[in-house]
């Protein structure tokens, strides 16, 4: 049910808002670079606020026919360019490219996308010295992002956000046993 969606996108929204908190300490100043399939996404308008709420600066950056039109008026920074838009971050939360949703051909290919748009160790070294890297899930390697950077416990908050999902879906099993 949508209502069910819904309080998904939220649970989520708070146990990655977790996750940034276990990692930084505080998220309010950080700088959290949202990329890719933004229009699609679920998630992206709704972390954009709660971030927003919390003090953190916001970008999006993806290619534009995957940003909305009307993304400027978000309070974000909006960029089409990676390396422009990761510059100095400290978080970069990759979006699942949603091929399912889209009506059209708005990428040439996945193998297109991710050469300009999907997150690598040298589009990482744009980011800020120490940042994170997150991603809501399900997650397309190769297309949004590379398994060496995704697997990476240094760099990659991914496992702990997986960890903090199940953790929560297994209390909500247990409420409602």
């Amino acid at each position: 049910s949508s209502s069910s969606a819904a309080s998904d996108v939220y649970k989520r929204q708070l146990l990655d808002l977790l996750s940034l908190r276990r990692a930084f300490g505080e998220v309010g100043g950080l700088t959290v670079a949202i990329c890719g399939d933004i229009a699609h996404s679920r998630v992206a308008r709704s972390n954009v606020a709660l971030l927003q709420m919390m003090g953190a600066r916001v970008r999006l950056i993806g290619p534009p026919t995957l940003v909305p039109g009307d993304a400027d008026r978000w309070g974000c920074e909006v960029f089409h360019d990676m390396k422009d838009g990761l510059k100095g971050v400290d978080v970069v939360m990759m979006l699942r490219l949603q091929l399912e949703r889209m009506a059209g051909a708005l990428i040439p290919s996945t193998r297109e996308y991710f050469r300009f748009w999907g997150l690598d160790r040298e589009k990482l070294a744009w980011a800020a010295p120490n940042a994170k890297v997150m991603h809501p899930g399900p997650m397309n390697r190769g297309v949004e992002i590379d398994s060496d950077v995704a697997d990476d416990l240094s760099v990659s908050l991914i496992q702990d956000q997986v960890c903090l999902l199940y953790t929560s879906d297994a209390a909500d099993e247990e409420d409602s046993v």
